[in-house]
C-alpha cells in the first residue's frame, strides 16, 4: 500500500498543479517523488461527481458520491463530497463510540484533536472501545465544505514579492548552462523587475534585490520571499530564522522580510504568476550568448512588454499605475549602497590568529580555541563574538600575511626587544645609577644592535645583586666598554656580600629568664595584678 502525504502536502500539490507547476517541479520543491504527484493530479481528476438530477427523479434525490477511505486524496484535493449526518440510527452511533457523540462534538469544537479526545474520554467517561472508532467518529463530524480562499489586495507601496525561477539557457565557456531568473513584484502596481543569474546564493539574493529597489526609485515596507535557502536559514511560520546576513541588507534599506508558510504557494501568488508569465512569454525558446546578454533582453522586455500591458486583476496599465500612485508612497533610498560582506564562522588557531582567504587576522587572547564570527569585504575585517559584539577590526592583508594588533597579544609574550630600548632603559635604572648611565651610552654607541644588549644586561639583575651590577657598570663605562660579556665578568668577580651572624646578646635583647618569670612564677596573682606587670611603664 502507498504512502498517504500528510494534508498540507496534498494542499501544497493541488495549489501548485492549479498554478500550472509540472510535476516534476512540484515533486522537487517538496521532496517527494513525480510519481507521487502524478498519483495524486490522477486521483484528483478521476474523483466521482455527483450524478445530476434528470426528469422523472425525485427532486430532493440526490446521488451521492461515495465517502473516501481515510487519508485519500479526493478529500484533500476539494472534491468536496457532501458528509453523511451522523444521527443516531447512522454507523456512527452503532460503533463504540457512539453513545459519546455529543461529548466527541463538543471537544472537536474547542479544536481537540482525536488522539487527545480518546485519551479524555477514556479517562472521564470510561470509554472502552478503540482509538479507531475515534478517530472514524472524528473524521464524520469534521468532514465539511472548505471555506473560499480570500484575495489579498495591498496598499501602495506596502509589499513586494519575490522569488526564483527557472531561466533561460546561456552559453558559458562552450556549454550550454541553465540559468535562473529572480523576480521581484509590486503586489499594488504589479510593477516588476526580473535578473537572472547562475546561482542561487545569498550574495546574487542581495544583490538582485537591491537593483530592484533602486530601479524602482524606492523601498517597499516589506518584502515577501519563499523559503529560499539563500535568505532563510530555518524556515518556521511563527519566528523564521533569516541569515544574519539578509537580515543587515533589511535594517540598511528600512524594509522587513516576511517568509511565506512552508509549502504554501498561495501566500505569494502574484509572485507565482509572475515568474510564469516571464518564463513562458520573455524567455521560452530563448538561448543567449552570456548573462548579460539575456539581463539586456529582460530590461528591455519589461520596458517595453510587461509595463505597458494592461493587468488583467487591476484593469490599469502597469507603467501607468505605479507612476501615478505607487512610486509616491514608496520608502526613500538610502544614500550608499548595501556594503556587501562575506560572513563566516572560523576557529581561533593557537597563534590567536583566525584564517580568511589564506591570510591571518589577530583576535583578543581569551577567545584562543574559540569559534568567532568573520566578516569580510574589499578593504576591512571585522571579528564579532557569539553575541556578534565586535572584537576585532584589521584591514585586508595580501595572502600568506598577518596582521596582528598589539593589544592582541597577551603581555606574558612580549619580549623586551618589542616593547622597545625605552621600556629596557626603565628597567635598567630600577638597579641604580650606574647601570642606567652604562646602558644609555651603550645604546648610543651601538645603535640599534645595541637594544638586544641592553636586554641581556637588564636579565642580569635575575642573577647578581645590584651593587656587584652597578660596581661592574661604573668600571666598564670608565674604560668605554660597551659590550655584554666583558661587564658580565666584572659582575662575577664582585665578591659575594657576607652573610650575618644571629646575636645571641645584646643591650636592647631582653634575657630570656625574665619572661620566664614574667609567665611562670607569677600565676597565684589576680588577673589585674597580671595585666599590671605586663604594662609599659609611660617614657617620662
Amino acid at each position: 500500500m502507498p504512502n498517504i502525504l500528510k494534508m498540507a502536502k496534498v494542499n501544497a500539490i493541488i495549489g501548485l498543479l492549479e498554478l500550472g507547476w509540472s510535476r516534476r517541479r512540484i515533486g522537487r520543491e517538496l521532496g517527494i517523488h513525480r510519481e507521487t504527484v502524478s498519483r495524486y493530479a490522477k486521483s484528483i481528476s478521476e474523483a466521482p461527481k455527483p450524478a445530476k438530477v434528470t426528469a422523472g427523479s425525485s427532486g430532493d434525490t440526490e446521488s451521492k458520491p461515495a465517502i473516501p477511505p481515510p487519508g485519500s486524496c479526493e478529500v484533500a484535493a476539494g472534491s468536496n463530497p457532501k458528509p453523511a449526518k451522523v444521527t443516531a440510527g447512522s454507523g456512527a452511533s452503532r460503533s463504540m463510540a457512539g453513545p459519546f457523540l455529543e461529548v466527541v462534538s463538543g471537544k472537536l469544537d474547542m479544536g481537540l484533536s482525536a488522539q487527545r479526545i480518546f485519551q479524555d474520554i477514556v479517562a472521564d467517561h470510561g470509554f472502552t472501545g478503540s482509538y479507531s472508532s475515534v478517530k472514524r467518529l472524528v473524521r464524520r463530524l469534521g468532514a465539511q465544505t472548505p471555506l473560499p480562499f480570500r484575495r489579498m489586495e495591498c496598499a501602495p507601496g506596502q509589499e513586494a514579492q519575490i522569488d526564483f525561477g527557472s531561466g533561460a539557457k546561456v552559453w558559458d565557456n562552450g556549454k550550454l548552462r541553465q540559468s535562473h531568473v529572480l523576480r521581484v513584484v509590486l503586489s499594488h502596481s504589479r510593477k516588476s523587475y526580473s535578473q537572472t543569474v547562475f546561482r542561487q546564493d545569498t550574495e546574487s539574493f542581495i544583490r538582485c534585490v537591491e537593483n530592484a529597489v533602486r530601479h524602482f526609485g524606492g523601498v517597499p515596507r516589506t518584502l515577501v520571499i519563499d523559503n529560499l535557502k539563500a535568505a532563510v536559514k530555518n524556515a518556521d511560520w511563527f519566528d523564521p530564522e533569516l541569515n544574519p546576513k539578509v537580515m543587515e541588507f533589511a535594517r540598511h534599506y528600512g524594509t522587513v522580510i516576511l517568509p511565506t508558510k512552508p509549502y504554501t504557494p498561495r501566500h505569494k501568488g502574484k509572485i507565482e504568476s509572475g515568474i510564469k508569465y516571464v518564463k513562458n512569454n520573455a524567455l521560452k525558446g530563448r538561448v543567449f550568448n552570456s548573462l548579460g546578454e539575456q539581463n539586456e533582453h529582460l530590461r528591455q522586455w519589461e520596458k517595453t512588454i510587461a509595463d505597458t500591458r494592461i493587468h488583467g486583476t487591476t484593469r490599469k496599465q502597469v507603467k501607468t499605475l505605479f507612476e501615478d500612485v505607487e512610486l509616491k508612497t514608496l520608502l526613500p533610498l538610502p544614500e550608499q549602497p548595501f556594503p556587501f560582506y562575506h560572513e563566516g564562522r572560523r576557529r581561533v588557531h593557537r597563534d590567536g590568529h583566525v584564517e580568511v582567504s589564506k591570510s591571518y587576522y589577530s583576535v583578543p587572547p581569551e577567545y584562543l580555541g574559540r569559534d568567532v564570527w568573520v566578516r569580510w569585504d574589499g578593504r576591512i575585517l571585522r571579528v564579532f563574538n557569539d553575541r556578534f559584539e565586535q572584537i576585532a577590526i584589521h584591514t585586508i592583508a595580501t595572502p600568506g600575511r598577518f596582521s596582528t594588533a598589539r593589544e592582541h597579544i597577551a603581555s606574558g609574550k612580549i619580549s623586551g626587544v618589542e616593547r622597545g630600548a625605552g621600556y629596557l632603559l626603565s628597567k635598567a635604572s630600577r638597579i641604580g645609577g650606574d647601570a642606567a648611565m652604562w646602558a644609555r651610552a651603550m645604546l648610543d654607541s651601538r645603535g640599534i644592535e645595541g637594544v638586544r644588549v641592553l636586554q641581556g644586561f637588564v636579565g642580569l639583575a635575575g642573577k647578581y645583586p645590584a651593587n656587584a651590577i652597578n660596581s661592574a657598570s661604573r668600571t666598564a663605562l670608565k674604560s668605554r666598554c660597551f659590550y655584554l660579556k666583558p661587564v658580565r665578568k666584572l659582575c662575577a668577580a664582585q665578591p659575594e656580600q657576607g652573610q650575618m651572624e644571629f646575636a645571641e646578646e645584646h643591650p636592647v635583647i631582653r634575657p630570656l629568664s625574665e619572661y620566664q618569670e614574667l609567665l611562670f612564677n607569677k600565676q597565684d596573682k589576680p588577673m589585674e595584678e597580671k595585666y599590671e606587670q605586663c604594662a609599659i611603664e609611660p617614657v617620662a
